[in-house]
Formats: structure tokens, sequence, C-alpha cells
């Protein structure tokens, strides 16, 4: 399998040889799918929170007598079926983070990696640095590449993922202005970030990291 390298105007500066065992077809989907589910858990806040019948503020004195009022028989104010009492089976606070055997995981980033390369959606941006943060030329980058946005009809890509090889704050700073366009690292790049967009884009020492961290 092989990667297109481009400078940062668009031109074609050749191709990269991918040196990592790809997945065979049939094996890895059950783990892509763990993988993508157990992300969607972990961005959960888990913070949804109700009071119960015992938390509810409210007298615990029953409101009348229980025979001869005409009235259906009550046992306090707090309960669940009157206005301001307690919730019935309400949420509570929990954590909804999934855990993902280590192999299930590298095995899920690498298929849907394989699959990525299989369809041409991933890029190597040859020179990509930026002195200061800079979204105008961070955006004119990736319009030369084919990313715009907006979906205008000339671009072949709508959104994307910039994998850098060390944390980059002028990249990261000018990115997260531009809709659609994420950046993350090569160590941090997870199955998720990797289906989510049209398209990867990564510089070069990022691809070179990434690659290593496939191989091991």
């Amino acid at each position: 399998m092989k990667l297109a390298i481009k400078d940062t105007t668009g031109a074609d500066q050749g191709e990269l040889e991918a040196k990592f065992t790809p997945v065979d077809d049939d094996k890895g989907q059950q783990a892509v799918h763990e993988a993508v589910v157990a992300y969607n858990a972990a961005q959960r806040s888990g913070t949804a929170s109700t009071k119960t019948v015992a938390e509810v503020a409210g007298s615990g004195k029953k409101p009348w007598r229980q025979k001869g009022t005409g009235r259906a028989r009550v046992g306090y104010k707090r309960n669940p079926i009157w206005r301001g009492g307690g919730v019935a089976h309400g949420p509570k606070p929990r954590v909804y983070i999934k855990k993902l055997n280590k192999k299930v995981r590298d095995l899920a980033v690498r298929k849907a990696f394989t699959e990525r390369v299989k369809e041409g959606q991933v890029l190597i941006v040859d020179g990509l640095s930026l002195e200061k943060p800079a979204t105008a030329e961070l955006a004119k980058t990736l319009n030369a590449l084919g990313v715009d946005p907006a979906k205008s009809a000339k671009m072949q890509y709508s959104s994307a993922v910039l994998v850098t090889g060390e944390a980059d704050r002028n990249v990261a700073l000018s990115a997260r202005n531009i809709q659609r366009v994420r950046s993350t690292t090569s160590d941090s790049l997870n199955t998720y970030e990797i289906l989510w967009p049209d398209v990867l884009v990564f510089t070069k020492d990022g691809y070179e990291k990434f690659e290593q961290r496939l191989s091991k």
C-alpha cells in the first residue's frame, strides 16, 4: 500500500510505501466496533442526577387521614406522583467508561487505518509548520490539499484530522478555529479519530511515529 505525499501547496511529492502489516479484510471489524462504542461512552459526563424520595425536601407528615375524606390515600408529600416529590428510578451520577483490552484497542486502530489507506484517504504533507497560530494560513494549506469544510464542489474532502509527531501548539490553535477540522498527535490518534474525517492528514514525522506505533 502506498501513501501520497504532498507539499503545502498541494503539489505531488511522490509516494511512500506503507511498512506496517495491514489487517486482513475478515479480521478486526468487531474490535473497531468495540473501540468506537468505548470512545463514545467515555465522552459521556455521567453527571445526570435526580433526587429520590429520601433526598427531596418535604415533610414526612401524612397530608390527611387515611379514611373518610373521599380522597385517595397518601402517606407523605414527597411521594413520586406528586409535584415536587422525589423521582422514582431516576438517573444518578455514574461512570460510563468501558474497559478495552490493549490487544483489541491496537487491533482496532490498525484495522481502521488499513481501511483508510486502502480507500486513499490518508495524505502526508511535507513542510507543514506554523511560526505562530495562523488559521488563515492553515486553511489555505488544507484547501490546497482538497479539504474545505464548506463542502465546495471543487474540493474532495469536507473534514480532516491533522496528525503531528509532537504536540504542536500553533497547529492546534489554528485548527480549532476551522469547522470540521481537528488536530492530534500520532501517540493519541485513536480509532474514532481515524474513522471520523473524510481524510487523515499526517505530517512526515507524525506518520513515521504512527507507523512505529503500529509496528510494535
